[in-house]
């Protein structure tokens, strides 16, 4: 699903095909705007138009409008992880907000796969050197003249 931007508010982007529409909502507010439009060329203006009017019309009832994601959510953990991570904290002097935050950035912004490689060399008089790779995705792999013995 494509997210639409736009002052910012953030949007969904949909196609009906029963009806030959595409369609979306704006996201993270609890008031309920909805946007359509007759193909996905013009989706984006349909959005624009919608949160403009969004706030238009928060401004005509003499209302804050909605903003998206404060910052601020529960989480829900099991007791021995909110104790380790409260000790955590203590140790490092920080508050309990900050090893969540850390946590959190350093799962949204690690890179989503991860390789462990281990490389073996064997040496041995009597044999040639083997050379041998295994990665998680792959099977064993020597290096030419080698022979993989269990």
């Amino acid at each position: 699903m494509d997210i639409l931007k736009y002052k910012g508010y953030e949007g969904t982007t949909e196609i009906d095909m029963e009806q030959s529409l595409c369609r979306g909502k704006i996201l993270f507010i609890h008031d309920i705007v909805t946007y359509k439009a007759d193909n996905p060329q013009k989706i984006q203006q349909a959005f624009k138009d919608a949160v403009d009017d969004y706030l238009e019309t928060c401004d005509f009832l003499k209302r804050e409008p909605q903003k998206p994601l404060k910052g601020q959510y529960n989480i829900r953990v099991s007791p021995e992880l909110h104790k380790q991570a409260v000790l955590r904290a203590y140790n490092e002097g920080v508050t309990l907000n900050k090893i969540t935050s850390k946590a959190l950035d350093s799962y949204i912004n690690s890179p989503q796969d991860i390789n462990h490689n281990l490389t073996i060399n064997i040496n041995d008089p009597s044999r040639s050197t083997e050379t041998r790779t295994v990665t998680p995705s792959t099977e064993p792999t020597w290096d030419k003249g080698s022979t993989y013995v269990q």
